[in-house]
């Protein structure tokens, strides 16, 4: 009787033991190790999106004669509007100050970069019922730039688009998943 007492609570203190140890794992993974993954850096200039909507996307953002995409704007795109400031705001300070007089191109941080692997056009996925924002964050009430993060191992962004987002969107509109069509 005094045996199967004592296995009894031998077995007690080994399943907590093991529900402890599974707790600490679980919380160095999830909580410890991506902060320690990802470095996070505030970007050199903050584009309020919001503060521009009088403005369409494809002001910034088109496609050049040849189909490809323009990315992100130069700082030719900006003096058009900011060769002096038009608010009293830091933000702008910053941006006039010290790119546009200065003819400094900002290092946009390019949140949704795709890996070297990839072949992407975004000429090919651009159709009347597609909206950017099935790929990427809406931007449209941003008064502040997101913190960007970028994977210390692999050197993209969080943000990064996975494929099975992209396999998933081939999918629904009937278009191949083959590894070929988006790898090189």
């Amino acid at each position: 009787m005094e045996e199967k007492k004592s296995n009894s609570s031998g077995a007690l203190v080994v399943g907590i033991g093991f529900l402890v140890g599974l707790g600490i794992a679980l919380g160095i993974g999830w909580g410890v190790f991506p902060s320690l993954l990802f470095s996070k850096e505030k970007p050199e200039v903050n584009f309020p999106h919001a503060m521009h909507m009088d403005m369409s996307c494809e002001d910034c953002h088109y496609f050049r004669d040849d189909g490809s995409y323009s990315g992100a704007p130069g700082i030719s795109n900006c003096r058009q509007c900011h060769e002096e400031m038009m608010t009293e705001s830091e933000d702008e300070r910053i941006l006039v100050e010290e790119y546009i007089q200065q003819d400094k191109e900002i290092q946009w941080k390019v949140y949704a970069w795709q890996p070297d692997n990839v072949y992407f056009s975004h000429n090919a996925h651009v159709g009347e019922d597609v909206q950017c924002t099935r790929c990427h964050r809406d931007v449209m009430d941003e008064m502040q730039m997101p913190v960007y993060q970028e994977n210390r191992l692999t050197g993209y962004s969080r943000s990064t688009m996975k494929m099975v987002e992209c396999e998933k969107c081939h999918a629904e509109n009937g278009a191949s998943n083959a590894c070929h069509i988006c790898h090189k």
